[in-house]
């Protein structure tokens, strides 16, 4: 053992092909990081199984499953039931990600807003955390979010949180939590650190997204979870706290939203 300060990278892709090459490697640099949990997300319900054979195969690796907005409209759409019985396996951590972007798929918005609302159910059917991506649709994930919480209550991630203030305070009133990726420490997101530095503590997560938006000095190649330091100690920074003690925080912040993984670590 050593004293690297434990973090959890909250959001990341290993299934994607960027890393087959050196999947083993990437989650081994990881851990000598001190990511020592990883949760690799499904935006596609085809390919579960192999997401989750990586997440079985890996202590300390979790999962969760949905349609990402962009593939709304070449996906089948997914039913709460769908969700829910990919639910019942104990690696299995949160729904999503789901969401809207309207940045390129804007013609399948409202495809994309049924899509959101079945996610939404199945995260209130499970007690899992939905997780959800935003882009160029503020207002529309905003009314949703709060329209469907109003109908039952459900709780949520703000993934790689890089939208507005107003849609900041909507997620953080509704007592969702907000996570930080590498755009967070990109020399010019000053308005974005703002953003999370009026933010409670106690709702911040940490993601890398990799194997994209990797922070300085990685920036502009590819990314892997043993990056979460990077953008960790800029918040680190931006919240007046010592690396060791905003990992140590944002890790039990990833424990209370994401409690199953909190009680099944290493669960095969």
């Amino acid at each position: 053992m050593t004293d690297t300060p434990e973090i959890v990278d909250s959001h990341c892709h290993l299934d994607f092909p960027d890393f087959d090459d050196e999947r083993d490697e990437i989650i081994a640099r990881a851990r000598a990081a001190g990511v020592t949990r990883m949760v690799t997300i499904c935006t596609r319900l085809r390919n579960e199984p192999a997401v989750r054979a990586i997440a079985g195969a890996n202590d300390g690796v979790f999962y969760a499953a949905g349609t990402h907005p962009m593939s709304v409209a070449d996906e089948p759409m997914a039913t709460p039931e769908d969700l829910v019985a990919l639910s019942r396996h104990p690696k299995f951590v949160g729904i999503g990600e789901s969401g809207l972007d309207y940045h390129y798929t804007s013609e399948s918005a409202a495809a994309q807003q049924e899509s959101l609302r079945v996610h939404i159910e199945a995260a209130r059917r499970t007690g899992l955390p939905l997780i959800i991506h935003a882009r160029d649709a503020d207002d529309d994930i905003a009314r949703i979010l709060t329209e469907e919480h109003r109908a039952g209550p459900y709780s949520c991630v703000m993934h790689c949180f890089s939208s507005g203030r107003a849609l900041a305070e909507a997620a953080l009133d509704l007592g969702f939590y907000l996570s930080m990726s590498g755009i967070a420490a990109f020399p010019k997101s000053t308005e974005l650190r703002d953003i999370f530095a009026a933010a409670p503590i106690e709702r911040i997560l940490v993601e890398t997204d990799a194997p994209y938006l990797a922070p300085p000095p990685h920036r502009g190649r590819r990314n892997e979870p043993a990056y979460t330091v990077h953008t960790a100690r800029v918040g680190a920074e931006l919240f007046g706290l010592d690396y060791a003690d905003f990992a140590r925080r944002t890790s039990a912040n990833f424990d209370r939203l994401f409690a199953r993984a909190a009680s099944s670590e290493g669960a095969a």
